[in-house]
């Protein structure tokens, strides 16, 4: 049946954008939370450790929050510099013991002086900015504010002012913004709108997009990320986003059989 390329994306966000989605994506990790605090810290984490295999990085994260004895925000706010001796071992990756020490030292600053993460990427942004770049910038110099932020731990922080894609900040802002009634994405922040949301360019979506011809540039890069999201915001101006479910999915699809794209749409 031929199709528009709009029709096949809106039926792969149907298709990939339920709740059986969860089991085998790392948003399995927060969503065994309820607490908002607990959800965000656990999101926020996974996503920074987010690459590699997806049951790698669920399986470092369950690692990861056993050592916060199961209570995120609980042991983010009292626990004791004593405390962060046990986290010594935790490695994924490059990310490496000094990186898990200062964001133990970062977030527990913070939830001392803050109710919710989400102020630190709000602040920034106002209804008028067209993204959420400015709120990225804002939160890469806020997260290493604290006078012994080490300079290693920079790589796990992306911010747009190093031309990166944010894929994994983008990921973790689109759990926490994006809010319908599948179950998937959380919609616990209300500051930040679903239509400023920008793309998490992985190389899943960054090779259906190109095949698609939703993206042409070939750095994996910042200006990547703005084409791809504005491409995308022709067929849904308030939330563009939601494609990531379609892309994504595809992507994932693809490793066992190829599309025939000229079957699926003119």
């Amino acid at each position: 049946m031929v199709k528009s390329l709009k029709e096949f994306l809106d039926e792969q966000v149907e298709r990939f954008n339920q709740p059986d989605f969860i089991k085998d994506d790392p948003i399995q990790i927060p969503h065994q939370f309820s607490k908002k605090q607990d959800i965000e810290i656990t999101a926020f984490w996974v996503s920074m450790l987010a690459w590699g295999q997806r049951k790698t990085i669920i399986n470092k994260s369950l690692e990861l929050i056993e050592l916060m004895d199961g209570a995120p925000y609980d042991f983010m706010k009292n626990h004791q510099e004593s405390d962060r001796k046990r986290f010594l071992d935790f490695k994924h990756r490059t990310f490496q013991a000094t990186d898990t020490l200062y964001f133990l030292e970062f977030l527990q600053h913070y939830y001392q002086n803050h109710d919710s993460l989400e102020l630190a990427f709000s602040t920034h942004l106002s209804d008028k900015d067209e993204h959420i770049g400015n709120a990225l910038i804002n939160f890469h110099d806020s997260f290493f504010s604290l006078p012994n932020a080490p300079q290693r731990t920079r790589k796990h922080i992306a911010t747009p002012t190093r031309k990166s894609s944010c894929k994994r900040l983008n990921m973790f802002l689109r759990w926490m913004v994006r809010d319908d009634d599948k179950g998937v994405d959380f919609g616990i922040w209300k500051a930040i709108k679903p239509r400023q949301l920008l793309m998490p360019l992985d190389v899943h979506v960054e090779r259906v997009a190109k095949r698609f011809g939703l993206l042409e540039r070939k750095q994996t890069d910042w200006k990547a990320v703005i084409e791809l999201t504005e491409k995308l915001r022709t067929f849904d101006d308030r939330d563009p986003v939601k494609y990531d479910f379609a892309l994504f999915g595809v992507g994932v699809m693809e490793k066992n059989e190829p599309l025939k794209l000229e079957e699926l749409f003119n």
